[in-house]
């Protein structure tokens, strides 16, 4: 497997990767949620850093727990699930209009597009092992089909983008979820039954996914289905699930689940602490191997729900937060600040990686950890800071203007 390539399945998206900011759209603020993105693409750089040191079975468990931090795409999965729903089922709430459907793609589009397409050109550019692939896979990788169409999925430097691909998939899904969810203009409100069934089916469609995999594999004739929507639809379902339980909550409904769930999010480091827990639970060979190996199905389905439950209490701590201190911490703007850039520190930190193993000369596999993570991660963010001032924000500027 190519070393860009974090551990498993997994390598971080989605806010996902790319999601929309802390605002909420019918007012008010979810300040946290830009902070617990910069956490998910930070979790992401640290497990590409740490395989490339070859940290993974030098630093014994440890190292166990740097593989796993490839639980950062989830994170970003369930941050989109809720962000990019949350609208429809506002919308459902109330009786209003639902999102237009052409200001959705529109936003998506001018979003996700233009860095990628940067980060993209540079590694065919510049990173060895990229340039020379066929133009049939320069083409697919520039519009993002890789894990559909080619084998190896996308060329080194950007083997990352494997989750920007899954997260565009559920972008296209999305306005059928929430027909399930909410029904044709949510004119009946919001039903807990659909709500329920809908988070439900999500997780059932990614177990049912990862055990059929050994049946279905012979028949599909490229690509790489075990990266594919299915296989992580339990991580955005979560996160609409979040959503229904704050819409179903402003509305006074939802009962002992969404008081549940409120109590539980008073109490951030409970939260954080139970996460921390299955973690460690994921490090150990119940959740497959930590370095790249093929995984059985059973260890496919323990890592993606141990991953559903880990991303959601994290995520839950932003979407119900009510403890002041854990809100102003992670509310502060230079933690903010983070998140705001997250998506170029996610795109660009796999081709800064590259660089800095090339113009170090450090060989790979052979330590060095905590230069190659500290240096890594400089870098990539005087880049995210550079993306974000000339490609993104123009990019949302004029999405807005078309609007």
């Amino acid at each position: 497997m190519d070393v860009g390539n974090p551990t498993g399945t997994v390598a971080p998206t989605a806010t996902g990767i790319a999601g929309p900011t802390g605002q909420r759209p019918s007012g008010g603020w979810f300040p946290v949620l830009d902070t617990l993105r910069a956490v998910g693409a930070l979790a992401v750089l640290t497990t590409h850093t740490a395989f490339w040191a070859g940290s993974y079975t030098t630093h014994g468990y440890v190292g166990a727990l740097l593989a796993r931090l490839d639980v950062g795409v989830a994170v970003f999965f369930v941050l989109s699930g809720f962000l990019l729903a949350r609208p429809h089922l506002a919308a459902a709430r109330t009786r209003s209009a639902p999102p237009p459907l052409g200001a959705y793609v529109r936003h998506r589009i001018w979003r996700i597009a233009p860095l990628a397409l940067v980060t993209v050109a540079l590694a065919l550019t510049l990173v060895e092992g990229a340039q020379s692939v066929p133009w049939r896979e320069k083409l697919a990788a520039l519009t993002l089909t890789s894990i559909y169409t080619v084998d190896n999925g996308f060329p080194a430097g950007i083997t990352h983008l494997w989750s920007l691909a899954t997260e565009i998939a559920f972008y296209v899904a999305l306005p059928l979820v929430m027909l399930v969810a909410v029904g044709r203009g949510g004119r009946a409100g919001l039903r807990p039954g659909r709500l329920v069934a809908v988070v439900t089916g999500s997780v059932a469609v990614s177990v049912a996914w990862f055990l059929a995999l050994p049946v279905l594999e012979p028949h599909l004739t490229s690509g790489q289905p075990h990266l594919w929507l299915p296989g992580y639809l339990a991580w955005f379902g979560a996160g609409i699930g979040l959503a229904a339980a704050y819409e179903l909550g402003a509305e006074g409904r939802g009962g002992r689940v969404v008081a549940a769930l409120r109590a539980l999010a008073a109490q951030p480091g409970v939260c954080w602490g139970l996460a921390v827990g299955l973690l460690l639970v994921a490090a150990t060979p119940i959740a497959g191997p930590s370095m790249l190996a093929a995984t059985t199905p059973d260890a496919h389905v323990v890592k993606t729900l141990l991953y559903t439950v880990i991303a959601t209490l994290v995520v839950l701590t932003g979407v119900f937060a009510s403890s002041p201190g854990y809100t102003r911490a992670l509310s502060h703007p230079a933690a903010r600040r983070l998140g705001v850039v997250s998506y170029g520190i996610f795109c660009l930190h796999l081709p800064v990686l590259h660089l800095v193993m090339w113009t170090t000369g450090w060989p790979l596999f052979e330590g060095r950890f905590l230069a190659i993570w500290g240096v890594t991660l400089v870098i990539s963010y005087v880049a995210a800071e550079a993306s974000y001032r000339w490609i993104e924000a123009p990019a949302q500027r004029f999405a807005r203007r078309r609007g």
